[in-house]
């Protein structure tokens, strides 16, 4: 069976690891070996509840075309040809803590991740859809670079679906919501723009880190301070101080 918490390399039973899990390390090893492997836990930030709601909506919307099989107007207005897929396995797969899994045999790490919705390409491809939401003055895009987490999501999830012997698109889409603001009054409601943003994913980047999180999790080091890690900047400057 497989277990999460802290990792132990005594241990027999497969390690479960999941999409956010990877985006620790690759953001930060040092930071991802604390939590895994001593039980120090960065600080959490308040929960993005609204996003959440947005989610719920969105997959509630598109499940009824689901249940029709039928194109959802967004679909067509961007010249899409496809169907929300159905599946026995969606809600397994959308559920958090459980999603889609795959144990990978080499490192012995049980791979999951829970994603937003998927379609049915009429070439018979699966395409990986993730919904984002946010609310800003100016036109939603991919090109920040913090945006980098948001397309390794997808790759993650595209990868995941291909060891599952699905044959999945290598283009996936955001369906990116944007709260309006230009409104004269609130009246109750938030209404959004969306836009939907293909995105060609690249998975062949995915086994090299698994590769890489194992020979970590086995380590009796902890990784070097991240660079770029405000955590680790944190972590260096109180060691100087104490």
């Amino acid at each position: 069976m497989p277990y999460r918490g802290l990792y132990d390399s005594e241990k027999q039973d497969s390690y479960k690891i999941s999409r956010s899990g990877i985006e620790y390390f690759v953001q930060c090893p040092h930071c991802f070996y604390l939590e895994k492997c001593l039980g120090l836990k960065r600080p959490s930030g308040p929960p993005f509840s609204l996003n959440s709601a947005v989610d719920h909506l969105l997959k509630k919307e598109f499940d009824a075309h689901r249940v029709r099989q039928e194109a959802h107007p967004l679909m067509k207005e961007y010249g899409i040809n496809a169907i929300p897929f159905s599946h026995e396995s969606l809600d397994t797969w959308r559920s958090n803590f459980k999603g889609v899994q795959f144990l990978h045999q080499r490192t012995n790490l049980y791979v999951y991740g829970a994603v937003d919705d998927v379609w049915l390409s009429n070439s018979g491809k699966l395409i990986v859809i993730d919904y984002k939401s946010t609310a800003k003055d100016t036109e939603v895009s991919l090109d920040a670079e913090w945006q980098m987490g948001y397309k390794r999501q997808m790759e993650v999830y595209q990868w995941l679906l291909r060891q599952n012997d699905f044959e999945v698109q290598d283009t996936g889409y955001f369906v990116y919501c944007n709260g309006k603001k230009d409104a004269q009054a609130f009246d109750g409601k938030l209404e959004f723009s969306i836009k939907l943003i293909p995105y060609i994913g690249d998975s062949s980047w995915v086994e090299e880190i698994l590769y890489q999180i194992k020979d970590c999790l086995n380590s009796n080091a902890v990784p070097k301070y991240t660079d770029n890690c405000e955590w680790c900047a944190y972590q260096h400057l109180y060691s100087t101080l104490s």
